[in-house]
């Protein structure tokens, strides 16, 4: 795991700029978003390796957290929550990258990976609508307190978020989920 932590932290290094605009095409329109790949270099290579390796095409938006669907949640949030296209064999889970540690917040926009206990984030990332510093380092959200490791933000494209939000869901899960058609990083 220590060997594949730091080949990941070094690829990023070595190929990351400080910014890194991707889109996300998805059947209900396109948002753009940027890397923090300066801030956040682990979980920014982990997210492009799906992008660069097709993985996430065909994926989906499958669950959508608003105010009315969490009613055993005392911290209530606000994310759509997106992954690799069904059967994709995940890449080995990358480490968390605390928001203490890269600066970054949770804010209208942020893209963050989804995780459940910490060090096991792989293909899932969600969106945030609007602020939702629960999610930080020190946050409420999960019981660890460590956060989610937010590496990005959306630029263009946040009425497609919110399209997604809204769209028909049975509890948190999107019925039918949102596809994504392809994410590619945005040619120069």
């Amino acid at each position: 795991m220590k060997t594949l932590s730091c080949a990941l932290f070094a690829f990023a290094i070595a190929s990351a700029q400080s910014t890194v605009p991707v889109i996300i095409e998805t059947e209900l329109g396109s948002i753009e978003v940027e890397l923090a790949a300066g801030n956040a270099p682990v979980s920014s290579a982990n997210f492009l390796r799906y992008v660069d390796a097709g993985l996430y095409d065909n994926g989906l938006f499958h669950r959508t957290v608003t105010p009315g669907n969490q009613p055993n949640n005392t911290v209530r949030i606000e994310v759509i929550q997106a992954g690799a296209a069904p059967g994709v064999k995940p890449f080995p889970p990358i480490p968390l990258e605390r928001t203490s540690l890269t600066g970054l917040k949770h804010l209208d926009g942020t893209i963050s990976m989804a995780r459940a206990a910490p060090d096991t984030a792989d293909t899932d990332f969600f969106i945030c609508v609007g602020d939702q510093p629960a999610l930080d380092f020190g946050g409420k959200r999960n019981p660890d307190g460590q956060g989610f490791a937010a590496f990005g933000r959306v630029t263009k494209g946040m009425e497609i978020v919110r399209k997604i939000q809204g769209a028909p869901a049975k509890g948190q899960q999107l019925t039918p989920p949102v596809r994504i058609v392809r994410i590619i990083r945005k040619p120069a």
